[in-house]
């Protein structure tokens, strides 16, 4: 027996049953460039072939007899993945039922050779240093909220209710308030020598963020990492994050992983926002990655917003986040517009909200809010009212413009002879008013404005102080230059009618995040809605609503309440995986399992299990999904067309409809 060194390998593969380290043998030529970290090539034997994967660990093995292939090549002699990230994702695929070589694929960029080489030449930045200016300006923007500067250095969980206002910035577009308090705090850490992780929904929130830190700390500091970059960009980002010195990363829901060095404080602004939930594979909340990070690594936890989640109210109530109250409450001028006597039931804009936006156009910008994109997102028949579908795929059809023939929006067909199934019509009319229809409506009463279209066809960041209607989608809302001067919210109680449990506090995010675009003292009207959620915008008190609405959702076992796992495939597959769901987590009640039904592809059942056992329940979903994994395989040995992937998991399902 001889002692020998040897390499444990994660592979990068979506096989499920590939999800483990798997020891090589490290040849001779490879023991000086074989570290921990690197990426390296190795053979699968069960594959016949070459695959990627991540050094590990190098360990010895005293006793060296076992046959053992041996590493093939080191792909790259720069140690891209650091032990604390191997460790964070590991922990957050275990926590998902998942793979972690899945978070690593959203954590590391793709190797850029020739971004790679400029950086092994060039070294390590110098560490950064934070002016002194700069320094009394962050304690002075977390001044409002006593404490919150001496918790972050403590590395505390929090949650802040961001002030609800535009903020004018020396030399850069206005921002929100928002944006203040998270480059604050950023700045804070910085001078404390740690890093910190900033993590926004998109691309306009991160411009907020650069804009509200530019001259306050050196650029070489500042590292972005979305998306929207280039690879050769975004992989020199990734390396300047692996250098020994601290800074500041800027970025979307995968920035969350970012391993900084010396990381203090991790910073998520709205995470109630759609785009801060992973859609591939584990599926990771970003909100999830960062408590897990929080408890790793002992950093601080900033989470902000103007609202606050269901989620994030549970962990204050349990006491796992603690709450940082403003010392001066702020709250913009909100008004509950309803029609008055004499109107139309049916009008969109009340004459109050009208005279508003009337008078407020005498001085700037005037922001309205809709439900939808494109001019008639809804058709009906005019003589039943029964929903237009295409006749081809049954999708709704709607109208691009006025006059013309209506298009389908699933397939995109147009429906020239259309005609109503129920009552054989061959006339639609308009169920819905889209942002396009409500800037002609608009532009038409009130002549000589400018009117701005804001939405997913039409993205606009920012406007000018300069009079002009503003007509955005719900979460495309451009900033204006020192705030608008009113602020209209229409088809509120069309957003309400969604189909989706979580409909009413993401409504009540929409709304207070258009509202805080307004000017110190504009009207805010929200048209055509009362009840306890208006009264919570009206009065900022969107955590009390969202302790409400976790004390109706607690006797019904809905989420966040509890953790619910979906489980798609095949009916056979489903059914194995929940009876060895049963028989590995007994405690589960009778009332657990909801389903299985049937859907387009196989079935899909619902677990809804407590937060105790969520490490036993991911661990038997996901052995179900190898053993569903392996068996898959085996069944394709002489048959092409076998079904593969029959199994999915998906934890702590994002949206459940109603």
């Amino acid at each position: 027996m001889s002692a020998r060194r040897l390499a444990r390998v994660l592979i990068d593969s979506p096989l499920p049953q590939l999800d483990r380290l798997f020891d090589y043998a490290i040849p001779v030529e490879l023991a000086e460039s074989a570290r921990a970290g690197v990426r390296v090539r190795v053979p699968l034997r069960t594959a016949g072939r070459m695959v990627d994967g991540y050094l590990v660990e190098v360990a010895d093995e005293d006793d060296g007899d076992r046959p053992l292939s041996e590493l093939d090549a080191v792909v790259s002699t720069v140690p891209v993945l650091p032990a604390r990230l191997y460790e964070l994702a590991r922990r957050a695929a275990d926590r998902a039922a998942g793979s972690a070589s899945d978070i690593l694929r959203l954590a590391i960029p793709k190797r850029m050779v020739r971004a790679e080489k400029a950086w092994i030449a060039a070294g390590d930045p110098p560490a950064p240093r934070v002016a002194d200016d700069a320094r009394a300006w962050a304690v002075e923007q977390l001044a409002p909220f006593p404490g919150l500067g001496e918790a972050i250095r403590e590395s505390r969980r929090l949650a802040v209710t961001a002030p609800p206002r535009p903020v004018a910035v020396a030399g850069a577009p206005t921002v929100g308030a928002w944006a203040i308090q998270l480059a604050a705090a950023a700045v804070h850490t910085l001078a404390a020598g740690r890093s910190a992780v900033l993590v926004v929904p998109d691309h306009r929130d991160r411009a907020q963020l650069e804009a509200a830190l530019h001259g306050r700390v050196p650029a070489d500091a500042l590292v972005r990492d979305d998306s929207r970059q280039s690879s050769p960009a975004r992989y020199a980002g990734y390396l300047r994050m692996l250098a020994d010195v601290p800074c500041i990363v800027l970025g979307n829901r995968s920035a969350v992983y970012a391993p900084v060095h010396d990381p203090g404080l991790v910073a998520l602004w709205d995470d109630g926002d759609p785009l801060l939930a992973e859609p591939l594979s584990p599926g990771v909340h970003a909100r999830d990655a960062a408590l897990l990070r929080q408890e790793l690594e002992g950093t601080a936890l900033l989470l902000s917003g103007h609202t606050r989640t269901t989620d994030v109210e549970r962990l204050v109530a349990i006491g796992w986040v603690t709450e940082v109250v403003a010392a001066r409450r702020e709250s913009p001028r909100v008004v509950l517009s309803a029609t008055r006597e004499g109107e139309s039931r049916g009008a969109r804009v009340p004459s109050t909200a009208f005279a508003a936006a009337r008078e407020a156009l005498a001085h700037g910008p005037v922001l309205v809010q809709v439900a939808r994109p494109g001019y008639a997102p809804v058709l009906v028949c005019a003589e039943c009212r029964h929903p237009a579908r295409c006749a081809h795929c049954a999708g709704p059809l709607h109208a691009r413009r006025p006059g013309v023939a209506p298009v389908c929006a699933w397939c995109g067909r147009t429906a020239t002879a259309w005609t109503c199934p129920q009552c054989s019509s061959a006339r639609v009319r308009m169920a819905s008013s889209g942002s396009e229809r409500t800037a002609d409506e608009l532009g038409r009463a009130f002549p000589g404005v400018r009117v701005i279209v804001a939405d997913g066809e039409h993205p606009v960041t920012e406007v000018d102080g300069r009079p002009a209607l503003v007509v955005a989608t719900r979460g495309a809302e451009p900033v204006a230059e020192g705030g608008y001067r009113a602020v209209i919210l229409l088809d509120g109680e069309r957003m309400l009618q969604a189909d989706d449990l979580r409909i009413a506090e993401s409504c009540l995010r929409w709304w207070s995040n258009a509202a805080a675009l307004a000017a110190p003292g504009a009207p805010v009207h929200l048209v055509g809605v009362s009840g306890a959620i208006a009264r919570a915008l009206a009065t900022w008190t969107q955590p009390a609503y969202a302790r409400s609405e976790l004390a109706d959702r607690a006797p019904l076992r809905m989420p966040p309440t509890v953790r619910v796992a979906a489980v798609d495939g095949a009916r056979p597959a489903v059914e194995a995986a929940l009876a060895a769901l049963r028989a590995d987590v007994p405690e589960l009640d009778a009332e657990a399992v909801l389903g299985p039904l049937a859907r387009d592809e196989g079935v899909r059942a619902l677990v809804r299990f407590e937060y105790g056992l969520g490490a036993r329940v991911a661990e038997s979903l996901r052995a179900a999904v190898i053993a569903d994994a392996v068996s898959a395989r085996k069944g394709r040995a002489g048959r092409a067309n076998a079904v593969r992937n029959r199994l999915r998991v998906r934890v702590d399902v994002p949206d459940l409809e109603l």
